[in-house]
């Protein structure tokens, strides 16, 4: 093909891509103008409630104009060369040497940046795909920085297509969680609409890695990619983000700006890549090996191997593990064991495939023997786990083919929760830990003949005990899982009584701030003394009958009798709403400001300003509040989002800190993860000038809360967002790069690599 020719179909891509994001626009809009129109649903102070409203009315009137700002912008973009093309005319900073750039402009870089991170979170890999194939057409080593098909070029244009529609920066904000989503989804499917074009143009079929693999002078890559799979691709918006910080950008900019161009590890890859390349590896020599579709029986030879030789393991480790006088066994004589029990099997075994597996399984358990973050004591339960394991492995070929088997994921439960355990340092628990995974084992082993399902039930049963261990045998999480339960109860309870307050209030006249008062402070109160109290106790009852005195206090009041009796009922009821909002955390200055709101609506009833609240409606609330538990939506379906979380460092004390600030922006990947966070993983948690490793201890209902201990028994709260953020910050970072299984494959593929001919010996 000629340079000519090659030119024209890179053209063509890009216009494919193209094409495919401007026709998703309406459908991208349309998701946005819905979560608009849901957000407007959500309880929310007075200033963000506004806000919303305009932003409904901005997307009503300009949304059509911000599709087509869009698409013009796209157009614009690949009208021109990929060295000249520009999609938006915001400046780079730092092109012309450093200089002060004003707060907007660095604002609206980040908002690129965090878009365009976001987009390539998602569809990293069909991007290096189309960027080699395009790279390769074009005859050159890299795309320019500003091609069109680069994420932050569509971030761009979409950011200032918004703009120039008449939306502001802060609707933007308060969107940005379905904005990531939409335009990742997006242009995922356009790259792989560019790159299905080009495969059926016969370019590059399949794509070779290696060209981007850019290895630095002084650092060990051992198969790590870096630059193109790193974790900032968006390097244009990234430099010029850093080159702004010399500018004099406010601090909360600054800070923004610093977390979100902090330098990131080198991609390693993924779990399921390693697998995938272990396979290819293998197949390469054994072409039957990767073979999924059948389950493949022992040969009797070898299953009578296998047999015999868990009993040797059984007994000579049993001496370990039973007598508390016996010295722990040595990491080498496990080892050298190991490798004689390996020499024995593969001499009964009758397959090249069987022989493979037992040097692979073998492989694996050498690593995890030689793991020093496992204590001695434990390390012995792991290594019976291995002829259970190889039995598996034999007859089930897929425990070589998905992270998701089950005998690999036990061991990576009980791996996770045991790295770095200190059994000195709380000894009754740690006990208790070590007799649950004793038990796991020795069930495992008792029923050779089931295959995946002991492994399956045993590792339901384990996940079931980290939720009672930790909150009752744990000495260092038992109190702080407790208070954080209460604090979830009360924060679920909280946005119950909101949702229903605001159904029952939907018909009756009452004025704003009366309606806020109930709303925002009212309903804490409400779900702070039924979670300390009951939800039928008197005092409960007492705060429900306080709301509907505030409701009828409210009311115009025409009468002298009405006013005289208003006056009456006064002094009781303040007492009783301080008494409330003391219980719910409020400091005095708050109530002063919240009393002084209610006396101003007090004084409009008095003028008649207010609306008349007639008494059967009264009567009506009542009877309604009374029964309010039983009107309560599913608590299931609340979603505690962190703005409405009324109050909860309130919650703080010596035993449990609540985290409300800090971190960057989370990508929507950076929330999923933090959803799949797993009960008993490590971490080490950089807050409050203090670096130290934590265990997670307590996740609540749809995981929206999250429970941190330390070794010492400090506790640390965070909502799913802030939680996110911190891993997005790198405030939060997993004790273990990946799990055991994970490491032991990488370590048993890289000896394979040196030397393919082990499988068959």
């Amino acid at each position: 093909m000629n340079a000519t020719a090659a030119s024209h179909l890179a053209q063509q891509a890009r216009r494919r891509y193209g094409d495919h994001v401007i026709a998703a626009l309406p459908a991208l809009a349309g998701a946005v103008l819905e979560t608009v129109r849901a957000l407007l649903d959500k309880p929310a102070v007075p200033a963000v409630a506004m806000m919303r409203r305009d932003l409904l009315k901005a997307m009503e009137r300009a949304g059509t104009g911000w599709q087509h700002g869009i698409a013009d912008g796209l157009h614009k973009a690949m009208g021109q060369t990929a060295s000249a093309a520009r999609a938006a005319d915001l400046p780079l900073p730092g092109s012309g040497g450093l200089s002060l750039v004003d707060d907007d402009t660095i604002e609206r870089e980040i908002l690129t940046s965090r878009l365009a991170l976001a987009m390539m979170d998602r569809a990293s890999w069909e991007f290096s795909d189309l960027r080699s194939r395009l790279s390769s057409l074009e005859r050159r080593n890299e795309l320019d920085a500003n091609d069109p098909v680069r994420a932050h070029m569509l971030a761009r244009v979409a950011l200032e297509a918004w703009r120039n529609a008449g939306m502001s920066l802060e609707g933007w904000r308060e969107l940005q969680p379905v904005l990531h989503e939409e335009f990742a989804h997006v242009v995922e499917e356009a790259y792989h609409e560019a790159n299905r074009w080009l495969i059926e143009q016969r370019v590059m079929p399949e794509v070779d890695l290696r060209p981007l693999i850019r290895r630095s002078r002084g650092v060990n890559t051992g198969g790590v990619f870096s630059g193109a799979f790193g974790a900032n691709p968006d390097d244009a918006a990234s430099t010029s983000a850093r080159g702004s910080l010399g500018g004099g950008a406010t601090r909360g900019v600054s800070e923004e700006t610093r977390l979100m161009t902090r330098a990131g590890p080198l991609r390693r890859e993924n779990s399921g890549e390693i697998l995938s390349r272990l396979n290819r590896l293998i197949g390469r020599q054994l072409p039957g090996f990767g073979d999924t579709a059948h389950l493949k029986p022992v040969s009797p030879v070898l299953a009578e191997a296998i047999n015999h030789a868990q009993v040797n393991v059984q007994q000579r480790l049993a001496t370990r593990t039973d007598r508390p006088d016996a010295p722990p066994i040595s990491t080498p004589q496990m080892l050298a064991e190991l490798q004689q029990r390996k020499q024995a099997l593969k001499q009964a075994a009758t397959t090249p495939v069987e022989r493979a597996t037992i040097e692979i399984v073998a492989m694996m358990f050498q690593s995890i023997l030689t793991e020093d973050r496992i204590p001695a004591a434990i390390r012995v339960w792991f290594a019976r786990l291995q002829m259970p394991t190889l039995r598996v492995a034999v007859s089930e070929p897929d425990f070589f083919a998905t992270i998701d088997h089950p005998a690999r994921r036990l061991i990576d439960r009980m791996g996770a929760c045991v790295m770095g355990f200190d059994s000195s340092s709380s000894q009754n628990s740690g006990e208790a830990l070590s007799k649950e995974i004793k038990r796991v084992v020795q069930v495992v082993e008792a029923y050779p003949d089931t295959g995946r399902r002991v492994f399956q039930t045993v590792l339901v049963e384990f996940e079931k005990f980290l939720q009672h261990y930790f909150k009752n045998e744990n000495e260092a999480s038992r109190k702080g899982v407790s208070l954080a339960q209460q604090i979830e109860q009360r924060e679920t309870l909280a946005i119950q009584y909101t949702i229903e307050l605001r159904k029952m209030l939907n018909e009756v006249p009452v004025q704003d701030e009366v309606r806020q008062f109930l709303f925002q402070v009212w309903a804490d109160v409400l779900a702070t003394t039924a979670v300390r109290y009951g939800a039928q106790a008197e005092q409960t009852k007492a705060m429900k009958k306080a709301a509907t005195e505030v409701i009828w206090s409210a009311g115009a009041k025409v009468t002298r009798e009405e006013r005289a009796e208003v006056l009456r009922r006064l002094p009781p009821l303040l007492k009783t709403l301080r008494d409330g909002m003391a219980s719910a955390g409020m400091s005095p200055e708050k109530q002063d400001e919240q009393i002084q709101t209610l006396n101003n609506s007090l004084a409009a009833a008095f003028t008649a300003k207010a609306a008349v609240i007639s008494s059967d409606r009264i009567d009506d609330l009542t009877e309604r509040l009374e029964s309010l538990e039983e009107l309560l939506p599913d608590a299931d379906n609340v979603q505690i989002d962190e703005s409405l979380v009324l109050d909860l460092s309130g919650h703080e004390s010596s035993e449990i800190e609540v985290v409300g600030e800090g971190g960057s922006m989370p990508t929507p990947a950076m929330v999923a993860w933090a959803r799949e966070l797993q009960v008993g993983s490590w971490y080490m948690l950089d807050y409050r000038d203090r670096n130290e490793p934590v265990q997670l201890a307590w996740q609540g209902m749809r995981k929206q809360l999250s429970l941190f201990v330390t070794p010492q028994g400090r506790c640390v709260l965070f909502h799913q967002q802030r939680l996110a953020a911190f891993l997005q910050a790198g405030l939060l970072l997993p004790a273990q790069d990946e799990s055991l299984t994970v490491r032991a494959t990488r370590t048993a593929l890289a000896k394979l690599d040196a030397d393919p001919s082990r499988l068959l010996n």
